[in-house]
């Protein structure tokens, strides 16, 4: 016999992400066992201890609910409707599949994260503004640990210049959208997560829509009107940001959470226009993406699992040619526009009057 299965959301991503799923069986407990076959894992999910339904779970046939009928000897007949549904209260916890846990098992044996925080880690979500040299590393490290969502913000498309440091893209990608390319590589690297694209420049119109679906916020963008504006746009929405930086061969990152400071209690002021120049006018040492991109991917895991201490208040810099870090305080300026006692800015501004400067269009794109 062949039967409908309606799968609910907490058990799709056990089955692809499907709604609907086909079983073979002559009765519920044959098209169980059915399922459990097709999709390895499906099984641990309903049942205890024992072998049985776990008392959570409520199995019905054609809208019946089993219990009433001849519970798991239930016969099914052609084109019959199974419906395997698990009681919510708020949220389910998320579910590993044997895949999942072999993919995650050096995470799970660590006692800073195990099971617990490695479904803090899937069910997180982070906004990575930029594509390029610093959101490339971050982006596949946060991907391989199985931050459930990431979302990429870029408008630019993949040039050759590229390729010496944006490890998300490759020769093929020569021409695709950022986004299009990074997706790909992000999910040739691990299936089991979801990727959204923003084609579009960030600015004091969308800003607002983009940030607010994500948890935390990692900043690649290589222009100080986007990086005023990112974090201006964090601090009024109370997200985390990890604010990463590079040129040449130095480097810096830091953490901003709300109420602790801001970017602009560390520079209040920008530069005059053409005093500090970006990645495409001095260059930058390609493995220096991979550091500091690599730090600001820990920074975010450290966040979603509440370990050891963030770069909270602390600036990390990075001298590449000395080999040298430092750590400088950071502290949160009362007289601050936008955090301080007595803010001033309590909406998105002009950054490009601010910082006398144009945010970037797509022939000078994000993230170095």
């Amino acid at each position: 016999m062949s039967v409908n299965v309606y799968i609910p959301t907490p058990f799709r991503h056990l089955v692809g992400n499907r709604a609907s799923v086909k079983a073979r069986g002559a009765t519920v407990r044959e098209a169980l066992t059915d399922l459990d076959t097709q999709f390895p894992g499906f099984n641990a999910q309903l049942v205890d201890t024992t072998g049985r339904l776990a008392r959570h779970i409520n199995v019905y046939v054609n809208q019946v609910e089993i219990q009433t009928l001849q519970g798991e000897t239930t016969a099914l007949k052609d084109g019959d409707e199974l419906a395997v549904i698990p009681a919510l209260a708020g949220g389910a916890p998320t579910a590993m599949t044997p895949e999942m846990v072999e993919r995650y098992s050096r995470h799970l044996i660590m006692p800073q994260v195990g099971s617990a925080g490695q479904r803090k880690i899937i069910e997180a979500s982070v906004l990575i503004i930029g594509a390029g040299g610093l959101g490339s590393p971050v982006a596949l490290y946060l991907a391989l640990a199985g931050v459930g969502k990431i979302g990429l913000v870029d408008f630019d498309v993949v040039d050759r210049s590229n390729l010496q440091r944006q490890i998300l893209h490759v020769t093929e990608s020569i021409g695709l959208p950022k986004v299009v390319s990074a997706r790909n590589t992000l999910l040739a690297h691990n299936p089991n997560i979801d990727v959204v694209t923003h084609e579009e420049p960030i600015n004091s119109e969308n800003a607002f829509r983009i940030i607010g679906d994500y948890d935390y916020v990692v900043n690649g963008a290589d222009n100080f009107a986007t990086r005023y504006l990112v974090n201006d746009a964090c601090y009024l929405l109370k997200k985390p940001l990890i604010d990463g930086s590079i040129l040449m061969f130095d480097g810096q990152a830091t953490t901003y959470i709300p109420g602790k400071g801001c970017y602009r209690c560390l520079y209040p002021a920008p530069p005059p226009p053409g005093m500090v120049p970006s990645c495409a006018e001095a260059g930058v040492l390609g493995a220096m993406c991979a550091t500091i991109g690599s730090i600001q991917a820990t920074e975010v895991l450290k966040l979603i699992l509440d370990v050891g201490e963030p770069l909270v208040n602390r600036l990390l810099l990075y001298d590449a040619l000395a080999l040298e870090f430092r750590v400088v305080k950071v502290r949160r300026d009362k007289e601050c526009p936008l955090c301080g006692d007595n803010p001033t800015i309590h909406e998105l501004i002009d950054y490009e009057v601010f910082c006398g400067s144009p945010i970037p269009h797509a022939e000078a794109p994000f993230g170095g």
